[in-house]
């Protein structure tokens, strides 16, 4: 049978058939294998990157701040290595270039932020014949040799116990396999700054009980947030314990040498906690939840497909692609529970959504939620219901929601934007009337005094309204960063276009006249004698001294010359105010080549693409592929700054993919260049894909000739929404430079 099947020429040619196909087939980086590209690891040391040699003095915006969360696409808890046992504004759970390993936490951290964790809880396991006290909690030295960490694992050895963690999206699974069977411990501590936590024993059932109260910052710094993070800890073997006191325990666990630990997490309720739990994790396979994790993880990843590149191109893209579904994190329970926002201490139901909390809106605002709105519209419409019922419990709509309150922790008033371009980009099943009703609140009416304190209403309304500006003399009190006149007034111009593009599409056109007449304030603060914007007087005149390179009062995380660039919602009459085209090219090629350009914050990730929208577009794709070369790296030290709730990895993904979204609340992207050969996004099974596909290769000739959309020439520099959403070809023609 061997031999005659060599000599049948009929199968040879079937084979050789199949053989050119499969080589023809475009070789995709395929759903089983991508998350061998994904680095929890990227932007937990100090950056490394180009920008933040240039910009040492940036101090905690040199650091990625993110951790290596384990758990499940934007779930309530992540679970992560720990080496910094605090609860404190800034640090994060895991630095990369700490020393010692202090336990594995169950954490609520804010990814990338500068913000702080709250509501959580860490578990240590140890083994030794001495027993210290819980005032000093064991710890270990960090091997990163011995740490393997992925979205839906972290693993490492430590010299007494092997520690494996998994996760789901409210409970977490850690397996300890000690090196001996004789006693072994488990330390628990809930990490509560304020010495609040509280823990109860219950050995009958192999369980422990944790509670942490959170607290606000911001707003109401140090005040009650009104509810706390539980967690029900269920072990498989029986234990006693040791030492306890309130927030702190040692069990010991009697000639066991594999110890499972199945955590249960909710912000409602110790009950809830253990409904999650029980929904979760019904059996103790550990591998098979993390099975289950890797399934989900895949699934999220496969939605954008790659060939070509090099494998470093791979790792930054679906590293950031996962960066980018870690918040806002759900935070209602299986059975839709959820704490009521700000003053409303009911408990409230989600019936057929998920509603989530902790927007990082003042970053993600920008290429995060359009991106979702793309690969995610199902939970984009679950993230805006989630802001509405926010709106409703406290009266107005939140500005930059955290930890179930109010802040006014950074400016603009960004969830009413994000809102307004998600419904432009196609997600429309809400209460546009009821969302309209709170956004119009913010942009036209005063809070109270005491609900301005609280962090409810747009900052410096009375002054922006009055002056179509706001004045230097404002200053802004009663807000976390303070002043910051000249980019409150253009953020809340941006701001007044997207509600003004929502305001049409309701019909409510006086609305929409003035909001659009509003949305031109950036010329207020634009100074046509220098050409930069610039803090500026009641009586008009300017602030003196003026140094468009150095940071300002009147301007956020940044330079007036970073901030001149921030009119997406007009980039022509920009370019009007620089007197013509050349004269804004030449500012915009001076502050590139100059090197004034800062990538570690988000205040002018989109100027790169206003070279495309001068018309010079040859700039912008060689100013992407820099950025993306120089600012992104695939070690610990590999993002430029903070990661900002998935603002920085959002921007690459979205430039990888060869388009970004410039204006919010325009349903447009502007077109870079292409960064591998050939792109699927597929969004869906059951959808249409979108390919990008690049004539030539790409690293010999990085600049686009051509553009084809569908089968014909693309004119202009931007493709709408609909167009990916709906699938088709997007090919580009290369050409050398």
């Amino acid at each position: 049978m061997n031999e005659k099947s060599n000599h049948n020429p009929g199968k040879k040619s079937l084979f050789l058939k199949f053989t050119f196909l499969l080589l023809s087939f475009p070789l995709y980086s395929m759903s089983q294998t991508l998350l061998q590209y994904v680095d929890p690891l990227i932007g937990t040391a100090p950056a490394t990157t180009e920008s933040a040699k240039r910009h040492s003095e940036a101090g905690s915006e040199l650091k990625g701040q993110v951790y290596p969360a384990v758990g499940r696409p934007f779930g309530m808890t992540q679970w992560t290595p720990e080496t910094r046992t605090t609860e404190a504004k800034c640090i994060v759970p895991y630095y990369y270039n700490d020393q010692y390993l202090t336990g594995f936490r169950g954490s609520h951290w804010m990814d990338g932020s500068c913000t702080q964790d709250y509501g959580t809880a860490t578990v240590m396991p140890f083994s030794t014949g001495k027993i210290d006290t819980v005032r000093s909690c064991p710890t270990a030295l960090l091997d990163h040799q011995k740490e393997k960490a992925t979205p839906a694992y972290y693993s490492i050895s430590l010299p007494d116990v092997k520690a494996e963690v998994t996760g789901s999206v409210r409970s977490g699974f850690l397996r300890f396999s000690y090196n001996q069977d004789k006693n072994n411990y488990i330390y628990i501590r809930v990490n509560s700054d304020k010495g609040e936590g509280k823990i109860w024993f219950d050995p009958q059932n192999n369980k422990i009980i944790g509670c942490n109260p959170v607290h606000r910052i911001y707003q109401g710094w140090g005040q009650p947030a009104g509810f706390c993070g539980w967690f029900v800890f269920r072990f498989d073997k029986p234990f006693s314990f040791i030492q306890k006191n309130n927030q702190e325990i040692i069990v010991c666990f009697q000639q066991e040498k594999t110890v499972q630990v199945q955590v249960g997490t909710s912000f409602t309720c110790a009950g809830a906690a253990g409904n999650n739990l029980d929904a979760e994790m019904p059996d103790w396979n550990f591998d098979q939840l993390k099975k289950e994790g890797e399934n989900e993880w895949d699934e999220k990843l496969s939605k954008i497909q790659v060939k070509g590149g090099t494998k470093a191109d791979r790792v930054k893209l679906y590293t950031a692609l996962y960066h980018c579904y870690l918040v806002p994190r759900i935070a209602s329970d299986v059975d839709g529970s959820y704490q009521g926002f700000a003053q409303d201490t009911l408990i409230h139901k989600a019936a057929g959504f998920d509603y989530y909390d902790d927007f990082s809106m003042w970053d993600t605002y920008r290429t995060l939620h359009p991106l979702m709105t793309i690969l995610e519209p199902k939970r984009s419409l679950d993230m805006v219901k989630s802001l509405i019922l926010k709106a409703e419990q406290g009266g107005w709509m939140p500005i930059f929601p955290k930890w179930a309150n109010y802040t006014a922790a950074m400016i603009g008033d960004h969830a009413c934007t994000m809102i307004a371009d998600a419904y432009m980009r196609g997600i429309k099943d809400f209460d546009t009337e009821k969302a309209y009703q709170y956004m119009r609140k913010n942009a036209f009416d005063h809070p109270t005094e005491a609900e301005y304190k609280d962090g409810k209403g747009r900052r410096a309304l009375t002054s922006y309204l009055k002056y179509g500006y706001i004045p230097l003399e404002d200053k802004v009190p009663e807000a976390f960063h303070k002043q910051e006149q000249v980019s409150r007034t253009l953020e809340y111009a941006l701001d007044d276009y997207a509600l003004a593009q929502f305001a049409k599409s309701l019909g409510k056109n006086d609305d929409y006249q003035m909001l659009m007449k509003r949305s031109q304030n950036y010329r207020n603060v634009f100074d046509t004698q220098t050409r930069y914007v610039r803090g500026r007087y009641i009586d008009g005149s300017w602030a003196e001294p003026f140094d468009p390179n150095v940071k300002s009062r009147f301007i956020t995380e940044g330079t007036a010359f970073q901030y001149t660039w921030y009119v997406p919602q007009d980039i022509p009459g920009l370019i009007s105010l620089f007197r013509g085209k050349e004269q804004f090219m030449k500012r915009l090629n001076e502050f590139f080549d100059k090197g004034y350009y800062w990538h570690g914050n988000e205040t002018d990730q989109q100027a790169p693409y206003l070279f495309a929208m001068a018309g010079v577009p040859e700039k912008t794709q060689e100013w992407v592929r820099k950025i993306i070369e120089d600012e992104y790296g695939t070690g610990p030290g590999g993002l430029s700054g903070n990661e900002d709730g998935g603002q920085m990895s959002a921007w690459m993904v979205s430039s990888m993919l060869g388009f970004y979204p410039v204006c919010p609340g325009k349903p447009e992207y502007v077109i870079g260049g292409p960064f591998f050969e050939e792109v699927k996004i597929q969004i869906s099974s059951d959808a249409k894909p979108f390919i990008i596909k690049a004539r030539g290769a790409v690293s010999e000739t990085p600049f686009v000739d051509e553009i084809i959309l569908n089968g014909k020439p693309l004119d202009g520099y931007t493709i709408q929404q609909q167009q990916i959403v709906n699938g088709g070809k997007l090919i580009f023609r290369m050409q050398k430079p």
